[in-house]
């Protein structure tokens, strides 16, 4: 693959750690807010929804960034190639070349039907026939009209898929669910712990369960595992095989095991191999969010998701919002030594966003070697984590404010509520505590102030917040489907302008394939009885006890 071999070899990363050592510890951001009274208005950026008037916020002023910050960040993203990269993906080219494959997931939400080509064919028809087949199906289920074996209106809607065919639904169905119908109960089944599967059926009804199987292949070992639990389970009530093909979807390209399973081939939900398991929410595996829903209001969230393709397509990069964020990301990563990255949402909705992109960014730029094969010798992949404030004011955020480590941040608002309740009480109570925080972490309390306070000299150093910790404010109006859907665009286009930075491809994911091998040859052993020798000692030892632990040896 062509490319640089090392970003850090571009003149401007040299520049970059030039600009870096000059500013050194001078950076004091509640001062960069007293020299500049438009530093908020320079550094903030508003993403205009233009499928629901849904304007969303973007304030950088609180990160380690001033005008000539910018404008080398801007300089190193032309230098590595970011715009050809993003062309290439958007004229559908094989960028994931590890794999040779298209990066082709915007082509699922244009709902524009903009010209998109892979390969020299159009691959706007071939989406469009899913989601009319999603539309219609979702329609029958929600309406009532398709009906169980006992003739039944479906009650339970079971997903059973694992990584992103679990993540990306679980995640929008959870955030939209002040959307969803609400005498519909959904489940989502990945863990290969067979405690997952038996929870969810213990609250079903065969009669009134619909399973969907999302597999691209149809044999992931952990979600066809799942699915035969599901499917005798389901027997044992139903007895007559003939009854799966009212209670069994396939969300996948393998007709042969598909209907060796007992599915109807009409009832299968077809993906392309560009579509990446991180990124499918968008394509057939996002069936449950219609489901759940409603399919008009899964049209909203793939429109939002498409204007934000269209901002991050053609706007320039001083004004590209996922951009600027990306090469801040790379800042931090390379020039500070920040090894995380926080998203905190104030939305009790979008408690799964945070792990939702945990494997949207880790497992995408969670790499070592760069496009032309050498070791980079630089830092890539922050490891990002998160869980929804304010609750996590009252665990991890006491590291944020007085430890050691560097974790730029993110917080997530939206001005009005789904629910308001008490005269908006509980929503000013949220708002005040995300901007509070922002500012707290900005702007510290200093000895001084403490002691002010009338702290005892022996506390003071105690309760001194040194501040200066950079934060990105996200403010939307309120989370409906269409912001939603730009808000995972914005953190997928932040990814991929990081990869481009560092000249990785972020598309592939060798790394879950050895565990897996691995496993293989283990469950072999397991099924045989006696001891096992023929690993390292402690994974023998390991392997030994838990035989006799489990009644196998």
């Amino acid at each position: 693959m062509s490319g640089f071999a090392k970003t850090d070899a571009l003149p401007t990363w040299q520049k970059l750690k030039d600009h870096h050592e000059k500013l050194g510890r001078n950076i004091v951001l509640k001062e960069y807010f007293q020299a500049d009274p438009q530093r908020f208005s320079k550094f903030s950026r508003i993403f205009q929804n233009t499928v629901d008037s849904n304007e969303i916020l973007f304030d950088f002023s609180k990160n380690f960034v001033d005008d000539e910050t910018l404008r080398l960040l801007i300089e190193l993203a032309k230098e590595a190639g970011l715009e050809q990269l993003r062309d290439d993906m958007f004229a559908g080219k094989h960028i994931n070349f590890t794999e040779d494959r298209a990066v082709y997931h915007v082509a699922l939400r244009n709902v524009t039907n903009q010209p998109m080509e892979v390969d020299g064919k159009s691959v706007v028809e071939e989406v469009n026939a899913v989601l009319d087949h999603m539309k219609e199906f979702s329609e029958q289920v929600r309406s009532g009209e398709w009906k169980g074996y006992t003739g039944k209106k479906m009650k339970t809607i079971i997903n059973i898929g694992i990584g992103g065919s679990d993540l990306g639904p679980v995640m929008v169905t959870e955030a939209l669910k002040y959307y969803a119908d609400r005498n519909l109960t959904t489940h989502f089944v990945s863990n290969i712990d067979g405690t997952h599967i038996a929870e969810a059926l213990k609250e079903s009804d065969p009669e009134t369960t619909l399973f969907l199987i999302a597999s691209k292949t149809f044999t992931t070992a952990e979600t066809t595992t799942n699915a035969n639990t599901a499917k005798e389970w389901f027997l044992e009530t139903a007895k007559d095989s003939a009854h799966i093909a009212k209670h069994f979807v396939a969300l996948s390209t393998n007709e042969a095991e598909v209907t060796k399973f007992g599915i109807d081939k009409k009832n299968m939900f077809g993906f392309e191999s560009w579509v990446g398991g991180r990124y499918s929410v968008w394509s057939a595996i996002g069936l449950s969010v219609a489901l759940f829903i409603g399919f008009d209001n899964f049209h909203s969230f793939l429109a939002g998701a498409h204007a934000m393709d269209k901002h991050f397509k053609e706007e320039p990069l001083e004004k590209n919002i996922p951009v600027i964020a990306g090469l801040l990301s790379v800042w931090y990563s390379d020039f500070f030594g920040a090894q995380t990255h926080l998203v905190a949402p104030f939305d009790q909705y979008m408690h799964r966003f945070p792990a939702y992109l945990q494997q949207l960014s880790m497992e995408s730029n969670g790499k070592a070697i760069t496009r032309s094969g050498e070791y980079v010798t630089y830092s890539t992949g922050p490891i990002l984590f998160g869980e929804p404030a304010t609750n996590a004011q009252h665990s991890f955020f006491q590291l944020l404010h007085q430890g050691t480590k560097l974790i730029p941040t993110d917080f997530i608002l939206a001005a009005e509520s789904h629910n308001p309740v008490a005269n908006s009480k509980h929503q000013k109570m949220l708002a005040s505590n995300f901007f509070a925080q922002s500012e707290a972490l900005m702007v510290g309390k200093t000895p001084e102030e403490v002691k002010a306070e009338g702290a005892a000299a022996d506390l003071v150093n105690h309760k001194t917040f040194l501040g200066n910790r950079p934060t990105t404010s996200i403010l939307a109006q309120k989370i409906t489907p269409a912001a939603l859907g730009a808000l995972i665009v914005y953190y997928e286009h932040l990814t991929f302008t990081e990869g481009a930075i560092w000249n990785i491809n972020s598309f592939d994911q060798w790394g879950v394939e050895l565990g897996k091998v691995l496993a293989k040859k283990i469950q072999a052993e397991l099924d045989k009885p006696g001891e096992v020798s023929s690993h390292d000692s402690s994974t023998s030892g390991l392997i030994n006890a838990f035989k006799h632990k489990a009644g196998l040896a």
